[in-house]
């Protein structure tokens, strides 16, 4: 029996007539002729060729060779290619094709680290920069289809470092800056990379971490690197070995500024990005020339609205999906990126909205996370800030509870800002779901699926269902979907295509309620099956962030031999709260009273901190690991790997 689903709320915001006609969707819409979002929707679903090629032509994506079919799905739906035969560079329609036109004096990146220096590059200045990097590449010898690691914090050479990686038709492989040696081995290894990016260090909180001492750790055990290229950040002495080890800026010192980009077929790999998996080593996604940048691009356009002259910016890593497509979406529709190296919240709270106030941003993206972890300091740092600047916030990483949305909403946004949700993984090359500028919003809801995606929910026979929890799944391909795992097709198969066939079963619990919004409630793996009711963490973990003594939580299923399984939450307190036995009845109550008594915790636990990855998802099926007494399978990928050791403390208090 499905779960009757009870998530939403009241409409809260609504675009005004004049942001709707004046929005990049709209604007779509009417030069096709199509009156509404639904209709688009069914059109992009029965019609993906049409499509596809109307969105190439939007965004005015360039070709060198024209190609012969928009998509061909001859070799069947999980291997479906697309504008077959074309050949086309991501970075010429990034950076080139802007060239000699007013646009190349524009900002293309804005740039403020930790400290507070600051750097711009016009769309000219990286143009030439790209190319200079590009050159000395080349001159290594490193060529098309070479794989090419990116382990650097967010400072403009990341950017330089992708695109003229992807000019030379070399293969992107970006890494999180926060990776131990034994991470980095694992990706730069599977790719069997032939180069390295990276830094001497960065500052973090006022300290240096050493980048290239881990860099050199991880080239040990990775024979197949042969060059290394260091960016001079920190300051800080390291070791350099040669003749692997060359400074960035003595590379590039004498290289030309121009370079002619590798013409690429549209097919070709631009890019190869990690995910975790729930077990064995992580699974490459496998992302190309025109598959990327097309479908991150059209995200942004048609969600976000992200247009020319608009200041981007996503808190992000390069090693997070986020990151490279920070950098290619604001190319692609000719605005500028920001990027920030340093911690969200130092010196203090107002940080982010500071930079936020001096640098004009107009499009800023965040994570749940992030807002939980500031509302502690109230809406005082953000008000002392002018956001006039802010258009809209995006938000992506991890469901939402309701009362953290309210509060960014109301208390920062001011009820004027809308929070455009985005859902979807590495492997989609951006996201399934999203919010728009023509959809009303409910607390944490999308719109629905974004244009392109063939989006439904169904029941364990593969069935649509509507006011009830399902599994999220897609199904017609989409330009943007990974052409596979690196070197592992058949988990690749496995993975999204066994369950149900020619039909992408994406791993999501989601629900439509009846207004037809959508919301996400979780990983399918992280469902809680109480007494034949499934039940999404997200909705254990609402009532306690309600409650106002929990800051953040995570709610897993443990085995019950009288229920199937029983819930178990750990929870981080308020400052201002002192954890004892009666609070932990008092939140056994709320969440009794708000999803009935069989859904109460079993027990509840305190802890300073959860298991969570750079990107800010809380890693849950760790936590059940770690609670259950079995290996927690990979944890290469979580930002606080110390928070692990904490939940088994708090099971043996």
């Amino acid at each position: 029996m499905e779960q009757e689903f009870t998530f939403g709320g009241e409409v809260v915001w609504r675009a005004t007539p004049e942001q709707m006609e004046h929005s990049r969707l709209k604007q779509f819409m009417n030069a096709h002729e199509i009156a509404t979002f639904d209709e688009l929707l069914g059109r992009s679903n029965k019609d993906i060729g049409w499509f596809w090629e109307a969105v190439l032509k939007d965004l005015q994506v360039e070709f060198y060779e024209p190609y012969s079919q928009v998509v061909d799905v001859s070799g069947g739906m999980p291997w479906a290619r697309w504008c077959v035969g074309g050949k086309l560079n991501a970075v010429h329609n990034a950076l080139d094709k802007w060239m000699n036109t007013l646009s190349e004096r524009r900002a293309a990146l804005i740039w403020e680290g930790e400290g507070g220096e600051t750097r711009a590059l016009s769309y000219r200045d990286l143009y030439q920069e790209v190319n200079r990097v590009a050159n000395a590449l080349r001159a290594l010898g490193l060529r098309k289809g070479d794989a090419i690691g990116l382990f650097m914090p967010m400072i403009p050479e990341v950017a330089v470092a992708l695109l003229a990686t992807a000019k030379i038709g070399a293969v992107v492989l970006p890494l999180f800056s926060g990776y131990g040696a034994g991470a980095v081995i694992t990706r730069l290894s599977d790719a069997g990379a032939k180069a390295l990016f990276t830094a001497d260090g960065f500052p973090r909180r006022g300290h240096t971490v050493n980048m290239k001492t881990v860099a050199d750790e991880a080239m040990a055990a990775c024979p197949s690197v042969e060059h290394c290229i260091v960016v001079r950040r920190a300051g800080i002495d390291v070791r350099m070995q040669t003749p692997r080890d060359h400074w960035y800026d003595e590379l590039i010192r004498e290289q030309s500024v121009e370079a002619a980009p590798e013409r690429t077929a549209a097919e070709d790999t631009l890019m190869i990005i990690y995910t975790s998996g729930t077990t064995g080593r992580p699974k490459g996604a496998v992302h190309t020339h025109v598959g990327f940048p097309v479908k991150a691009t059209q995200d942004m356009v048609h969600g976000l609205d992200l247009r020319a002259g608009d200041i981007f910016w996503w808190m992000t890593d390069i090693g997070w999906v986020m990151g490279p497509l920070l950098v290619i979406t604001s190319l692609y529709t000719g605005a500028t990126m920001f990027m920030y190296d340093g911690a969200p919240d130092y010196p203090g709270p107002e940080r982010v909205w500071a930079m936020i106030e001096r640098h004009g941003v107009t499009l800023f993206g965040l994570s749940p996370t992030f807002v939980r972890s500031i509302m502690k300091f109230g809406a005082g740092p953000a008000r002392a800030h002018s956001l006039a600047s802010l258009r809209a916030f995006g938000s992506t990483g991890e469901p939402w509870n309701p009362t953290p949305w309210l509060w960014l909403f109301e208390e920062v946004g001011q009820k004027r800002l809308p929070i455009i949700n985005y859902s979807g993984g590495t492997e989609i090359a951006g996201g399934i779901l999203m919010g728009n500028w023509l959809t009303p919003l409910k607390p944490a809801s999308f719109a629905g699926p974004i244009a392109g995606m063939a989006a439904d929910v169904v029941d364990a026979e593969g069935r649509s269902v509507r006011g009830a929890v399902g599994e999220l799944v897609i199904r017609q391909p989409w330009i943007g979907m990974t052409r596979g795992f690196w070197n592992d097709a058949e988990r690749y198969l496995q993975t999204y295509w066994a369950r149900i066939p020619d039909v992408w079963v994406h791993g999501d619990w989601a629900a439509v309620d009846e207004d037809g919004l959508w919301y996400i409630l979780g990983r399918s793996d992280d469902v809680i099956k109480v007494a034949g009711k499934r039940l999404g963490p997200a909705e254990v973990e609402s009532a306690l962030v309600k409650s106002g003594s929990v800051v953040e939580s995570a709610a897993i299923g443990i085995p019950d031999e009288v229920k199937g399984e029983a819930v178990v939450c750990f929870a981080i307190l308020r400052p201002d709260v002192t954890p004892s036995d009666r609070l932990k009845g008092e939140l056994r109550g709320l969440v009794s009273d708000e999803l009935g008594k069989p859904m109460a915790p079993k027990e509840i636990f305190f802890v300073g901190d959860l298991p969570r990855t750079r990107n800010a998802k809380i890693m849950r099926r760790i936590i059940r690991a770690v609670y259950l007494g079995r290996e927690p399978g990979d944890v290469s990928s979580l930002e606080n790997p110390a928070a692990v050791e904490e939940i088994r403390r708090a099971i043996r208090t």
